[in-house]
This record gives C-alpha cells, sequence and structure tokens, in this order.
C-alpha cells in the first residue's frame, strides 16, 4: 500500500465531512430512501437511517430524530483491521470500500464504533455510506443531501473557507458521537440530543418499534428482552440520620449512562421509537477457533520448552504423535477462519493483497509459518521413526524456530481484538498474557490426554500435571481477579462484563468456565494425578470449559449497541 502524504498530496487538499443539522430534520427519511434508490442498498441492511428516541412523560415530551450513517472518520479503525485493504481512506478523507476484493471476515463491523457497516445479503461483502463517491468525483452532492427537504444535511470540503460546512462549523455548537474512542469523526451534529446520541441511553430491543418489529439477538430471546442491568441503588442512612444512597457498581450506573427520570430509561422518560437494528457478526466459529488454536500452539510450546529445557526426555513416538496433533489443531483453527468467511473462497486475498497493519493479515502468517515449521518438524521425526535415525541438531533448530511463532499464535488474536474499537472489553491489557496462559493449559491438557493412549515417558505427564495445574491457577486468577473484579474503562466495557457475570451468559461463565473448566479440572489432577484417566477427564474439561469461557466473551460484548 502506498501512502500518501496530506501535505504534498493534491488530492488530500481535499477534506469531506457531514453535517445534520437537528434545528431542521423532521424525520421523514427522504434521505435513506434516496440512499437505497441511488447505490441499489438491499431491503434490511442500510447506509444510512433516521433514529428516533422519544423524551419526557406526557404532556412534556419531545421526539428527537437522529440522521446516522458512517462518520468518516480521520482515524478510521475500520481501514485498519481490514485484512485486504478492502475498506480503505482516500487522499480526500472519504472512507470507501471495494467489494471485489472483500472476503467476508466482518472484522470492519467489529472494528467500527457506530454500527455503520454491514455484510451485504446479496454478495456477501462489506458495504456502508461511501459518501456518494461516484457522485462527489464528478462534482455532485451526494444523494441525501439532494433530496433533503429542509437542508438538514450539509456535505462539502471542511478545508474550503468558502465552502458552508466549514462555515457552519466554525459559527454553530456542533457535536460528534463517542469522541473518546479516538476515531476522529467527521459527521457532526448541529443541536445534537446526548440521549440520542449515546447508543446504551435507550435499550437495543424494546418491545416495538413504530414502523418495524424488533428482531430478536439471538434465536431464542422473545421481543423485549434485552442486555441486564443492575439493580438500583437502595436508600440506607449515614450516621446523622440523613437517608443516603448506597454506592453503585463503578461503570454500571443502575438506569442507564443519561438519566433524566425516574424508572428505568426506557419505559416512560426515554424511549426509542426507531432505529436500524444489527445483528452479531461472529458467532460459535470464533470461539471455536479461539480454542483450537490455544490446542495447537499450546502442545508446540510444551513440547518445545520441554525437550528444549530438558524437562521431560524426548521420545520419538510421542514426538510423531503429539506433532501430529499440534498441525491437526492448527490447521482446524485455518478451517474455522475460513468457514466464517461471507467469501471463503477468497481467503487467499489475505495473502496476496495483504495490508499489513491488520492483525488479521499478521496472524494468517504466524499460522503460515507455525504450520510449516511444525510440518517439516514432524517430518524429520517421522522419518527418522521409520528410517530409524536421530536428528537432534535438526530438532532443536525446529523447536527453537518455532516457538516465537507458537506463542505468536497464541497471543495475536488480543491484537486484533485490540483492533476491534467497537467491542471495548476485548481491549484488555491483559488478553496477551491471558491467551499464552490459556494455550499452555490446552498444551499441557493434551499431553495428559495422549497419556490415555500412548506410553509416555514417565516424567513427561508429571511435567505436563505441573503445568497444567499452574497454568489453570494462573488463568482463574487473571480471569477473576484481572478481567472481573477491577472495574473498567468504559460503560461499554462495564455492561459487557456484567453480561457475562451476572447476565445472560452467567451459567456459561460460573458453571461452564469456572466451575467445569477450571475448578474441577483442578481438584481432579490435585487429588488423583496417578490415574491417567483422570487427567485425560480433566484436559477434555478444561477444554470445554476454555470454550464456554470464549463463547461468552465473544458474544457478550456483541450485544452492546453501538447506534
Amino acid at each position: 500500500m502506498t501512502e500518501i502524504s496530506p501535505s504534498t498530496s493534491h488530492a488530500a487538499a481535499k477534506n469531506y465531512g457531514f453535517i445534520i443539522d437537528n434545528r431542521k430534520c423532521i424525520g421523514c427519511h427522504a434521505c435513506s430512501t434516496a440512499c437505497k434508490s441511488e447505490n441499489e442498498v438491499p431491503l434490511g441492511v442500510y447506509r444510512t437511517w433516521v433514529k428516533y428516541v422519544e423524551t419526557g412523560a406526557y404532556p412534556d415530551t419531545r421526539r428527537h430524530f437522529q440522521v446516522t450513517r458512517c462518520n468518516h472518520c480521520a482515524n478510521p479503525p475500520c481501514v485498519r483491521i481490514c485484512p485486504t485493504q478492502a475498506m480503505y481512506q482516500r487522499a480526500d478523507g472519504i472512507v470507501e470500500f471495494d467489494n471485489s476484493v472483500c472476503i467476508g471476515c466482518k472484522a470492519c463491523m467489529q472494528a467500527c464504533p457506530y454500527d455503520a457497516i454491514y455484510i451485504d445479503p446479496e454478495d456477501g461483502t462489506a458495504a456502508k455510506c461511501h459518501y456518494c463517491a461516484h457522485r462527489t468525483d464528478i462534482g455532485l452532492e451526494p444523494a441525501c443531501v439532494v433530496v433533503c427537504p429542509e437542508h438538514a444535511i450539509i456535505a462539502g470540503d471542511m478545508n474550503d473557507p468558502q465552502n458552508e460546512i466549514s462555515q457552519l462549523l466554525a459559527r454553530q455548537d456542533v457535536t460528534v458521537r463517542k469522541p473518546e474512542q479516538g476515531t476522529a469523526p467527521k459527521l457532526f451534529y448541529i443541536e445534537g440530543n446526548d440521549v440520542v446520541m449515546h447508543p446504551t441511553a435507550t435499550e437495543r430491543t424494546p418491545e416495538t418499534f413504530m414502523w418495524a418489529d424488533v428482531m430478536p439477538l439471538h434465536e431464542t430471546t422473545q421481543k423485549g428482552e434485552h442486555p441486564s442491568t443492575p439493580h438500583a441503588t437502595r436508600n440506607t442512612y449515614h450516621s446523622n440520620g440523613t437517608p443516603i444512597r448506597t454506592p453503585g457498581t463503578q461503570g454500571q450506573p443502575w438506569a442507564g449512562p443519561i438519566q433524566i427520570g425516574n424508572g428505568r430509561m426506557a419505559e416512560q422518560m426515554v424511549q426509542v421509537g426507531y432505529n436500524a437494528q444489527h445483528k452479531i457478526p461472529w458467532h460459535w466459529p470464533v470461539p471455536a477457533y479461539l480454542v483450537t488454536k490455544g490446542i495447537g500452539a499450546g502442545i508446540f510450546m510444551v513440547l518445545a520448552l520441554g525437550w528444549g529445557l530438558d524437562w521431560f526426555r524426548f521420545d520419538p513416538v510421542v514426538a510423531v504423535g503429539a506433532g501430529f496433533l499440534s498441525l491437526l489443531f492448527v490447521g482446524l483453527t485455518t478451517g474455522l477462519l475460513v468457514y466464517d468467511l461471507e467469501k471463503p473462497e477468497r481467503f487467499l486475498y489475505i495473502l496476496l493483497r495483504p495490508q499489513w497493519k491488520s492483525w488479521l493479515t499478521r496472524g494468517a502468517v504466524l499460522l503460515i509459518g507455525l504450520s510449516t515449521i511444525t510440518g517439516l518438524w514432524w517430518l524429520l521425526e517421522l522419518g527418522g521413526l521409520i528410517f530409524n535415525y536421530d536428528a537432534p541438531g535438526f530438532r532443536a533448530f525446529y523447536l527453537w524456530l518455532g516457538l516465537p511463532f507458537a506463542i505468536g499464535t497464541a497471543v495475536y488474536t488480543a491484537f486484533l481484538f485490540a483492533q476491534a474499537e467497537g467491542r471495548d472489553l476485548w481491549q484488555s491489557p491483559l488478553l496477551p498474557f491471558h491467551l499464552v496462559v490459556q494455550a499452555m493449559m490446552m498444551g499441557s491438557g493434551m499431553m495428559l490426554l495422549l497419556d490415555l493412549f500412548m506410553d509416555l515417558p514417565r516424567d513427561m505427564p508429571e511435567v505436563s500435571a505441573t503445568i497444567f495445574i499452574v497454568a489453570l491457577i494462573v488463568d482463574l486468577f487473571i480471569t477473576l481477579v484481572g478481567e472481573f473484579s477491577i472495574p473498567h474503562a468504559s460503560e461499554v466495557a462495564a455492561k459487557a462484563a456484567h453480561e457475562i457475570s451476572h447476565g445472560r451468559y452467567k451459567n456459561h461463565f460460573w458453571f461452564g468456565s469456572i466451575g467445569l473448566g477450571h475448578v474441577l479440572p483442578l481438584l481432579m489432577v490435585w487429588l488423583l494425578a496417578d490415574m491417567a484417566v483422570v487427567g485425560a477427564v480433566a484436559a477434555v474439561c478444561a477444554a470445554v470449559g476454555l470454550y464456554l469461557y470464549e463463547y461468552t466473551f465473544v458474544m457478550a460484548p456483541q450485544e452492546i449497541q453501538n447506534s
């Protein structure tokens, strides 16, 4: 990718943006209709839409409108995370997309903090508002600007002081959505209402909308079911007799982030009348890939460290068997990644036209590197077993060379999740360490499972059991103390964490991840370590528990609305 310096590029002299003048907007949806017609947007998805929110209680009420679309950010996270440069930022500031090279990984949807991107149901590629670039390039205004009967949408070059948008930005008080994300959005609102602009101030799935049925987030979800909310604070008394409120949970205000009346925010004082409905992009293949990736990388890490540091004796049969398992699970990881793509036939675009700032691209290179090194080492050991030779020098070379790739394979998802700026809970500084510990837990657990089917050297299951126990304890500490005891930096992250520990996913978390995945395996291996079948069952329990944890960790943040 060739980078253009804004100071030297002629095209970069322009810097396009939008203003929505809420003093004039009448909520007519003409902009939505014109956008659909101009860009042939299929039914059920939107490039621009009008959100309705009603505030107050009769007779003191008001209906607010918010025209919502891509913000054409100056620092767009969707561009950074896209592995094939299907999302890109033009020199004039327009964030454009090229559906001919999109692989449908849906990472851009996770990166967007504004829910502005959707998967086109007809061709399976990402799409969004592109500032009607085909019109802009020939000197025409976007279709929504032309059709607005109140001139409530203003588009233009913000670098041109004679342009209307520049003059309005200079004279009017304007606001943007989520400036704290650091995306520098260029969609400005005159008289933007905080209740409308703050997504979590209203419910994502109310009982109904004005002109549409509410789509449930899950197949088993009933209309009106929404993420749980912390309970209201109760009044107690100060030592001087004054009634006081009990302090609430940090980052989790019981009635929403903006409170202007009694009761829950979405009942009487504030309710959402209409909004575009967004489906959850990532489902079970992503948590499954996290588990298989941890197993494949973890087995290699345990073997490389164990034989490299003489923790246990080398055995050629174990090398062939365990090496094959590592290759198998790394292969399953790649298969799950391809399966989850909307355009799986384009998977190789990640390698043929890579965008190197994306951790999807970097992760693909790490997976290929680990697979290649593990495959060469496995062929070396298989040849030694068949032709009765030993090559300790080559073995050490492959194991030490592959160890950084194994660690990188285990860890890279933490950096990918960090690029998903629409999901605050995923941007945890503990996540790289968490993934390494989980890989060691899975790798050592698989060695205990292998002990049930192969005659391992006696010191190998003993060392593996020790690694397994230590990894379980450290993982439990990181999870309970690091991830879910310390208050989170944002309200959105706190809501997602609450959904995991006390909401929809609490059984997955406490009974599945903590109980089945940690406490039970710890007790089994600690108390009955001499029985191979016990170690094998403990390893399976830990793997199931890890999947349930990853499932909650992947799903819960996606339930918190961004628009």
